[in-house]
């Protein structure tokens, strides 16, 4: 797996059973895969076959039976809270609801200069990088002193990519990102995110239920079931191909 910019190996996650003496659940058993500089590795299955927990053992937000994780040649499977504040500057995640992954009560301004200035850019740089965000992801200017809840669906999850974007990130964890969203809704921000994708070189691990979204986005799809990766294979991506087709 030379050359990757995220390598995940043998990975095992499992959970607590419910009830007391009730035997671990295994959710991850040996998972091996891994993303390139500036690709999208999708990753696709039912409910429940584990693909949500592979993003968020990536994320640090789920503790790691065995197995490693190798993110640009450091391992961070079983990083310190400290390390993972540090790491976030490259690894970004996009939730799958653009509402309650926003503050409510902080201005969309405020919620993109936030991880700006705990990077410790001046206020005025950071005004100056949230009006070129907004820009980026087509949103009005006077975007920056509204709430969340004065947006479309749409639109909040356009703010989540421009939080995302911020620091400018190696890799961003796309969590189901367009499944809230109605299907016009949902070309927009698939053509948003290649686009984005083809102007900065981000990397993608794209987690979804819907394998037509999958091979519209991805270079290289993962298929899991029941905790294992089953399949992997390339795509036909084509840039020119409108999204539509791909979410009907």
């Amino acid at each position: 797996m030379n050359g990757e910019l995220l390598t995940i190996e043998d990975l095992h996650v499992s959970f607590p059973g419910k009830g007391w003496r009730a035997p671990r659940t295994d959710v991850l058993r040996g998972v091996s895969l891994g993303v390139r500089p500036g690709e999208t590795l999708g990753l696709v299955g039912a409910s429940g076959s584990g693909k949500t927990t592979i993003g968020r053992a990536v994320l640090g937000l789920v503790p790691v039976r065995s197995g490693t994780i190798t993110f640009a040649g450091e391992r961070i499977e079983r990083a310190t809270r400290r390390r993972r504040r540090e790491l976030s500057r490259d690894v970004q995640v996009v939730f799958q609801d653009p509402y309650t992954s926003l503050n409510p009560s902080r201005t969309v301004g405020d919620t993109l200069a936030e991880p700006l200035l705990a990077q410790g850019r001046g206020k005025a740089d950071a005004r100056r990088r949230v009006a070129g965000l907004l820009d980026r992801v087509r949103l009005p200017s006077d975007a920056a002193g509204r709430l969340p809840r004065e947006f479309s669906g749409g639109q909040r999850q356009r703010v989540a990519i421009a939080r995302a974007l911020a620091i400018g990130p190696k890799l961003i964890v796309c969590d189901e990102p367009v499944s809230a969203l109605d299907l016009t809704t949902q070309q927009a921000v698939l053509d948003l995110l290649l686009e984005l994708q083809e102007q900065t070189g981000v990397a993608y691990l794209f987690v979804s239920h819907d394998l037509a979204v999958i091979r519209f986005v991805s270079h290289r799809v993962a298929v899991i079931d029941r905790g294992e990766i089953v399949e992997t294979g390339g795509t036909r991506q084509d840039s020119a191909q409108g999204a539509a087709g791909a979410v009907r």
